[in-house]
């Protein structure tokens, strides 16, 4: 395969980082973008002398940034995203999720460059239609929400993006991930519930479940997530498609807690805290989605990537790395 120029918005975020250690040991060359905001330097940190690897900390919002980029990218992988405002800032998802994608994909059209855009599971909302399909409807709650405005910024992204392709001639290849977690996760809600349920296991604090915890989900090791990533950059068959990128094994918030408790090597003393969703956000409505599965059929028909590696695996994995980094912050402290 020849070897292409890449480039990565979001390289010190969680997938990002992950995406970067794939390409770079593939041999292509990498430009990566990141504010810090909520990446870590530290995920990048073995790559930032590579030969292949040119790091750029700013913002994709600064158009001067923009001005000053490279013309000769084979494909963007647009990944830097505000996630669910979880503890407010709704403005900035809104704001930094749609102006950040009209921004890449101003420079694709300019580039003709291929691009390559991060969704999300989310924007099937409250879709009844089990599993999720590309193709199917996706059903936003209420306005009065403040979570869906993740789900809406990303939809609006992706027609966006759709759009583009279709009036400027550029391929689009857009990915709806679900569940992606391990190594350089975030450790807030940000990265996910394994991550807040680890650290409680860790520190002996109790686990908060939303709800009565039988809501369900599907979890994906980011291996998985970056091969799917790695096959639509690459692949021209991926062009002017919508992948779900994900597991198929479905669980419920509880049995990831169990799951997860299970795999200490010390006793622990963690209980299990029901949070009714009124005391979530006061003041604030606040919605779940019961069950979120998706079909993959697609991404295996034309990707040719499948989810590999068994929850209990990547669970496994991602504790002892969670637990390492935590030790290292305490050593550090």
């Amino acid at each position: 395969m020849k070897h292409k120029k890449i480039l990565i918005t979001g390289v010190a975020g969680f997938l990002g980082s992950n995406l970067l250690s794939k390409l770079l040991q593939e041999g292509h060359h990498v430009v990566g973008i990141d504010n810090l905001s909520m990446g870590r330097l530290e995920n990048i940190h073995d790559a930032l002398n590579h030969t292949h690897f040119v790091f750029i900390h700013s913002d994709i919002l600064d158009q001067a940034t923009m001005d000053n980029l490279d013309h000769d990218f084979d494909v963007i992988v647009h990944l830097a995203a505000y996630k669910i405002p979880r503890y407010g800032n709704a403005v900035d998802t809104l704001k930094i999720n749609t102006k950040g994608s009209e921004n890449m994909l101003e420079f694709a059209r300019k580039t003709k460059c291929k691009f390559v855009l991060a969704s999300t599971s989310d924007v099937y909302g409250m879709s009844p239609d089990l599993p999720f399909v590309e193709d199917g409807n996706c059903v936003m709650g209420d306005s009065k929400v403040p979570r869906w405005a993740y789900a809406v910024s990303k939809l609006f992204d992706e027609h966006l993006a759709l759009a583009y392709m279709e009036d400027f001639d550029f391929p689009v290849v857009i990915l709806r991930f679900f569940g992606s977690y391990g190594p350089n996760q975030h450790l807030s809600w940000w990265g996910g519930p394994q991550s807040v349920f680890i650290d409680c296991i860790l520190n002996n604090k109790e686990i908060p479940i939303h709800g009565d915890g039988l809501q369900t989900r599907t979890f994906t090791y980011v291996d998985d997530t970056v091969a799917g990533i790695y096959a639509a950059a690459m692949k021209p068959e991926a062009n002017g498609e919508i992948f779900n990128i994900g597991a198929n094994k479905e669980i419920t918030i509880l049995e990831l807690a169990n799951i997860l408790k299970g795999l200490s090597s010390e006793p622990v003393n963690s209980e299990i805290k029901l949070i009714p969703y009124n005391e979530i956000s006061v003041g604030r409505k606040y919605q779940d989605v019961m069950k979120r599965v998706p079909d993959t059929s697609k991404a295996q028909r034309i990707l040719g990537v499948k989810a590999k590696i068994s929850l209990e695996e990547g669970l496994r994995k991602t504790f002892e790395w969670q637990k390492k980094v935590s030790f290292e912050k305490v050593d550090k402290t």
